[in-house]
């Protein structure tokens, strides 16, 4: 992700800026941005080249923003966080490159006791009225559908789906390729590749076949991932067993052994 490093008052003032925009004189615009009606951009915001504010966007920081992301009206990106320990301290917002994020969508900043970062990646997709909360890591390729709601903490790690109206519980992990259906309440790990459904009781219920393919996952790759499901979610072995016999199989692969560590570094616990 490329940061703005020294743009002047001068850059910022030759972008594409509505009249009726609102920029703090200590933001850096680059001048390839354009910025629509009614929006307002704060102290301490940094945005990289050709992003573009449709309109009535606010964005507040220390906020730092790269370049070709698409801000929907209504957004409010880089506000305060909603965390009652919060004393107005100047916690950061990162954002990568090439994001969309739509309308009354909400990202906060860090706190203090979570390492004050919240940190989007880039090609992320966050529809309508959905909410990053404070400290979160959203990685690159995720989607945030209509509502998704995470809580404080949430990893959300490459190339996930989190469905429209799931609220996540703070410090959750969200696993790799990993696709929950709508309305999901999720107050445990997900585990990487997976499908997860409130219709099946918040559980589990097999691999994220059509989205491995769409990535280009070898027919290879996506058997030795469902063998792996079959020994973790549907033998009788626990969990602990589980994993003791995926280690012993010599045949196992990078995703395998991403998926193993993934359960043994679990704090929470996974849905299964």
């Amino acid at each position: 992700m490329r940061m703005i490093q020294a743009l002047t008052p001068e850059m910022t003032r030759s972008a594409s800026i509505h009249s009726t925009a609102i920029i703090d004189p200590s933001a850096k615009v680059h001048p390839a941005c354009t910025v629509g009606p009614y929006c307002r951009i704060g102290g301490n915001v940094e945005l990289a080249e050709q992003c573009q504010l449709i309109s009535h966007v606010v964005i507040e920081g220390p906020s730092r923003i790269g370049s070709h992301n698409q801000f929907f009206p209504f957004c409010s990106v880089g506000m305060a966080p909603q965390d009652i320990s919060y004393a107005g301290e100047p916690t950061l917002l990162e954002i990568g490159d090439h994001n969309v994020i739509r309308e009354f969508a909400t990202i906060n900043r860090g706190t203090v006791k979570g390492g004050g970062l919240t940190r989007v990646g880039s090609h992320v997709l966050v529809m309508a009225y959905a909410h990053i909360a404070h400290d979160c890591v959203i990685r690159d390729h995720v989607i945030l559908a209509n509502a998704a709601t995470l809580g404080g903490h949430v990893i959300v790690e490459e190339w996930a789906t989190v469905g429209a109206l799931c609220p996540v519980h703070h410090f959750v992990r969200i696993g790799a390729h990993s696709f929950i259906g709508g309305g999901t309440t999720i107050t445990r790990d997900v585990l990487p590749f997976s499908k997860t459904a409130a219709a099946r009781d918040s559980h589990a219920y097999g691999l994220n076949a059509i989205g491995l393919e769409r990535r280009g996952f070898s027919k290879e790759r996506i058997r030795k991932i469902h063998h792996a499901f079959k020994v973790l979610l549907a033998s009788k072995l626990n969990t602990s067993q589980a994993l003791e016999k995926l280690k012993s199989e010599a045949d196992r692969s990078e995703d395998i052994d991403m998926l193993i560590r993934f359960v043994e570094e679990s704090e929470r616990g996974v849905i299964k």
